[in-house]
């Protein structure tokens, strides 16, 4: 396609406009800004630009909108990814004067207005979520208006549309459909600024269906502001105990990046004992406190967010000082679009990476959880052969998988045609769907050798090759060159030293166990379809009280001493954006994906000692008279061993345990509520000899022992057991929580 400027009126016009959205009256288009322009202004075509972060892609699709809209074009259907990206394109629309809205689950109370206001074409930018595509409400009532009136459609982080996308998203592939629906001559805009060339074909090829022309604007990705570095630290400890001796030394303000929640909230923490002022930013956060939380990183009330990947795509602060990565993403691509957020207005920005031995456990964590199940599918599709709507709930109760993965499944197939949202739920719409396996497992390789990729980017100085280069050579950028400014070109630039104050303060932190394991107060919906008769609320006499663990899984310090300890039995079931980790050699665990099988020893005195500890803070309403473990069939020495331990330690009686019963518990860890509690319902029950030294001590409280607690409904079936059995409480007590 031809990549011509625009003509010298429109290429006036556009100059205005732009000086107008950037405040700046000596602004000038970058190289490639105005060619886009043109592209969708004057000649109506379907364009792609991949530039690097910070570029100005949003300037490209608001100079056009500014300029159709004065040709009495119809509004702009922005689709983008996050709400903070929204936040920070409806603020710049502003000040150029083009007034943007958005429809999004965080303004469902302003949709009526954002309606009438389409209405009274006093709208020039509608931004959406790709979510917001499938929502029967929207798709039904506002889209095909939008569709009809659309003066210009923008793809915003485009390469979620390809499956070979770093952050691939089952949404973003309705947009295909959605091209296809546009009146003939509409001009389309994709941007990204993470891309490799299988992306870019992949892309261009979807905005082409059905032989439309498409320009590809493409330029060169290297940030010179970027000053990129790796700091290999044995331990975890090692790692937080610089961040926190270091942190106050990096430029400005800036991103500290975890790779889980867990990760993010306790490093926020640490920092702020420290004496820094830091915030966690995680998915778990309400909109209202994403919302503080950015505008005080922007206002540099902070001096760093310790962020997962929630606050990625989007996030505007033009003078963002540093970004720091404690664990590394699983693609150089992805790693480049995060530490994009630095650099784009200051002249120096410093990044590094403190890469973890448990990065590994994660990466294989997000590749397979991203990737529909066969036999999950055809499940869901013979249920869904009835021809009525399902809830997800509902659909629970025939697929043995967590929700998060089965409202992916639905996507996936929702994607396909195989199945539609509409009210109440889901519903086939009778289409076949036929599993692609190869598709599958060309997706798994790409991501298998992202990984690797991302491993030898992570190399020490000695055995790397320039930073930037590197990146740059992840996206296909034929000017990959030799940067200069990274700790490869001009040797370190930070300081590896790590003082004992800061190592002794990290271990202290990392070394207090104890978190909360709340009771389950509901049975979960459907249980009946599964042959267990029960529903709704749990009665009070069958409830457990709040119990507690030794630490989650997905913690630092404790957490990745109980990974080692019970192998790979955490890693199906930790969810929530959470994976287990591994204690290792960091060159050794950069290298090779380490299983481990799980151990079944006595707890040694450490573990014990730790175990004490949190009993000692246990603010129970009634100290246990007595202690029962669970019946482990992996790892009975520990578990037996940890009951009868604790027993000890509090001068309290051991009666023994559970029994199993039917074959003992069925299912593996990691599936949905529903297919948990059938797994166990009447597996574990209590004995004879067990029921006989309950009766004789009459209605006490008594502590209830296990090793791992993922859906928590192993200690609820054997806690009501108890109950129902004469214990007047039941406290559960677990070594670990697997979120």
């Amino acid at each position: 396609m031809t990549t011509a400027a625009p003509s010298a009126d429109v290429a006036a016009e556009a100059l205005g406009v732009l000086r107008e959205l950037t405040g700046r009256p000596d602004a000038v288009f970058r190289e490639g800004q105005d060619v886009a322009v043109a592209a969708l202004v004057e000649r109506a075509e379907r364009a792609l630009v991949v530039q690097r972060t910070g570029w100005g892609k949003s300037a490209v699709y608001f100079v056009s909108t500014a300029l159709l809209r004065r040709r009495g074009a119809g509004p702009t259907l922005l689709v983008s990814p996050l709400l903070a990206l929204m936040r920070d394109q409806v603020a710049a629309a502003a000040r150029a004067g083009i007034r943007a809205v958005e429809i999004s689950s965080a303004n469902a109370t302003e949709w009526d207005d954002v309606a009438a206001a389409l209405a009274a074409d006093e709208v020039d930018v509608l931004l959406v979520s790709p979510e917001r595509l499938t929502n029967p409400r929207f798709r039904e009532e506002q889209l095909p208006g939008l569709v009809a009136r659309c003066g210009l459609l923008v793809v915003d982080e485009a390469h979620c549309v390809s499956d070979w996308g770093h952050d691939f998203r089952p949404d973003y592939r309705r947009i295909r459909d959605l091209l296809g629906t546009l009146p003939a001559g509409t001009p389309v805009l994709a941007t990204t600024a993470t891309a490799n060339e299988r992306v870019v074909a992949d892309v261009a090829e979807q905005l082409g269906a059905g032989g439309v022309g498409v320009t590809t604007v493409r330029g060169p990705l290297a940030r010179d502001s970027l000053r990129l570095g790796v700091l290999r630290l044995p331990t975890d400890r090692a790692r937080l105990a610089w961040l926190a001796a270091h942190v106050g030394d990096l430029p400005g303000s800036g991103i500290v990046y975890t790779l889980t929640v867990a990760a993010a909230e306790e490093t926020a923490s640490l920092l702020r004992d420290a004496g820094h002022e830091v915030r966690a930013y995680t998915g778990r956060l309400d909109d209202a406190d994403r919302k503080d939380a950015e505008e005080a990183l922007r206002d540099n009330r902070v001096k760093a967010l310790v962020a997962t990947s929630a606050l990625g795509m989007g996030f505007d602060k033009p003078d963002l000082g540093f970004v720091v990565h404690l664990g590394a993403p699983s693609s150089p691509v992805s790693y480049y679009q995060q530490v994009g957020r630095a650099g784009r207005a200051v002249a120096h920005a410093d990044v590094l990476l403190l890469p973890g031995p448990e990065d590994l456990a994660i990466w294989q964590w997000f590749a397979t959880s991203s990737m529909p199940r066969e036999d999950h599918a055809a499940a869901v599709l013979a249920a869904m052969a009835d021809g009525r709507a399902w809830s997800v709930a509902r659909l629970e109760t025939v697929a043995d998988v967590r929700r998060s993965r089965l409202e992916l499944l639905l996507k996936v197939l929702a994607v396909d045609g195989a199945v539609e949202r509409v009210q109440g739920g889901w519903r086939s719409t009778g289409r076949p769907w036929v599993y692609d396996a190869d598709r599958y497992a060309r997706v798994t390789q790409t991501r298998e050798a992202e990984q690797r990729a991302m491993i030898a980017y992570a190399r020490p100085v000695e055995e790397a090759r320039c930073r930037m280069a590197f990146l740059q050579e992840a996206l296909d950028d034929p000017t990959a060159a030799p940067c200069g400014r990274c700790d490869v070109c001009a040797g370190p630039w930070y300081s590896g030293d790590v003082p004992e104050g800061a190592a002794a303060a990290a271990s202290a932190a990392l070394d207090r166990p104890g978190v909360e394991l709340a009771p389950r107060a509901q049975w979960p919906t459907g249980a009946d379809r599964l042959g267990v008769e029960v529903k709704g609320k749990i009665a009070a006499g069958e409830q457990l009280d709040p119990g507690r663990a030794v630490a989650r899984l997905t913690d630092l310090g404790w957490g990745q001493r109980l990974r080692t300890l019970l192998g790979d039995d955490g890693v199906g079931g930790v969810v929530d954006l959470e994976a287990p980790g591994l204690e290792e050699d960091p060159d050794a665990a950069f290298e090779v994906p380490v299983r481990r099988a799980p151990s079944d020893v006595p707890p040694d005195e450490e573990l014990l000692r730790a175990c004490a500890r949190v009993l000692g803070a246990w603010d129970w309403a009634e100290r246990p008279a007595a202690v029962v473990a669970v019946p482990s069939r992996r790892r009975p020495r520990l578990v037996t061993g940890l009951a009868q331990g604790l027993a000890g330690l509090g001068r309290l009686p051991y009666l023994g345990e559970l029994s199993l019963a039917h074959g003992g518990p069925t299912g593996q860890p990691g599936g949905n509520s529903a297919f948990r509690l059938a797994g166990v319902w009447q597996r574990v029950v209590v004995g004879p000899e067990l029921r006989g030294r309950l009766t004789e001590l009459g209605p006490v409280p008594v502590l209830l022992v296990d090793d791992l607690a993922d859906s928590r409904w192993t200690m609820t079936v054997a806690g009501r057991e108890l109950r129902l059995a004469g214990a007047s409480r039941v406290l559960p007590f677990a070594l670990a929580l697997t979120a």
